[in-house]
């Protein structure tokens, strides 16, 4: 499967756009990550543990977006976005969307 973030893919031409396919997930870090999270406030620098948590959950949002579009039969997925929200403290939804499609 080919995942890109234009809307067309080098060296192929587009034959079916077979609709819009989409992951989501709603991942949340456990209790002492977010404990250490929020004494790392204090000092200032990366979050190491919220950054693997959005790591995590990207992944496993692309995933489910490349399920769906293979359910389909397609070959690439072209227009990648992402997005993300807070859904509350310590928990992040995070989308990925992008158009399924046929190649030649």
């Amino acid at each position: 499967m080919k995942l890109v973030n234009i809307d067309y893919v080098p060296g192929y031409e587009i034959v079916e756009a077979l609709g819009i396919v989409k992951g989501q997930v709603v991942q949340s870090k456990n209790i002492g990550k977010d404990i250490g999270a929020g004494l790392k406030t204090i000092v200032g620098g990366e979050l190491v543990g919220y950054s693997d948590m959005l790591k995590e959950a990207r992944q496993i949002a692309t995933k489910r977006m490349v399920d769906e579009a293979e359910s389909l039969g397609a070959d690439a997925i072209i227009n990648i976005r992402f997005g993300s929200s807070s859904v509350m403290s310590g928990a992040a939804e995070i989308i990925a969307y992008g158009t399924a499609v046929k190649l030649k």
